[in-house]
């Protein structure tokens, strides 16, 4: 399984029209975590999983929870569940849901953590990193045995990676 995680692009189309041409048809996912500041109509965001960040007006859902070959996957922006401060209230969440996969944004900052057996992914930001000066996204992809997450820039230079076992 395969998916491609961004979040945080904030008006911008270029970024996410390339990830777009590259990924789609690719990848069994697309998600975008929130705060692209563009309509549900807008083209760049068609096949992309989109919730509400509290920069968007859009009508997108506030969580997406969505089972892809047979993982569950948990999409929120982040801004409800204080991700800034901790993912104690973002795990809680997860855990109630069932997720095996919790995708969130907000922070501007990337990560992958297992916590209780769910991986945590923030794919930074493609507009306006914190922390870091690459503008990321991520990639995940699991099998029966692990998990790898890549963190990206859009010309392929890769940032970040993280393993974790399955099971």
């Amino acid at each position: 399984m395969k998916a491609l995680i961004v979040s945080d692009s904030h008006s911008s189309v270029k970024e996410l029209q390339q990830l777009k041409e590259k990924y789609e048809g690719k990848v069994d996912i697309m998600i975008h975590c929130g705060d692209s500041e563009l309509t549900s109509a807008h083209e760049e965001l068609q096949g992309f999983h989109v919730v509400k960040g509290n920069c968007d007006y859009a009508n997108f859902q506030d969580e997406i929870v969505t089972d892809v070959d047979g993982i569950r996957f948990l999409v929120v922006h982040g801004h409800r569940h204080n991700v800034k401060m901790t993912l104690q209230t973002l795990a809680y969440h997860a855990e109630e849901v069932g997720a095996q996969v919790a995708c969130f944004g907000h922070s501007h900052v990337l990560g992958a953590e297992l916590i209780e057996g769910v991986l945590f992914i923030n794919p930074g930001s493609i507009l306006l990193p914190r922390q870091r000066v690459e503008k990321t996204f991520a990639l995940l992809e699991m099998d029966e045995n692990q998990m790898e997450v890549r963190f990206e820039t859009l010309d392929g230079q890769l940032v970040e990676q993280a393993v974790f076992k399955r099971g």
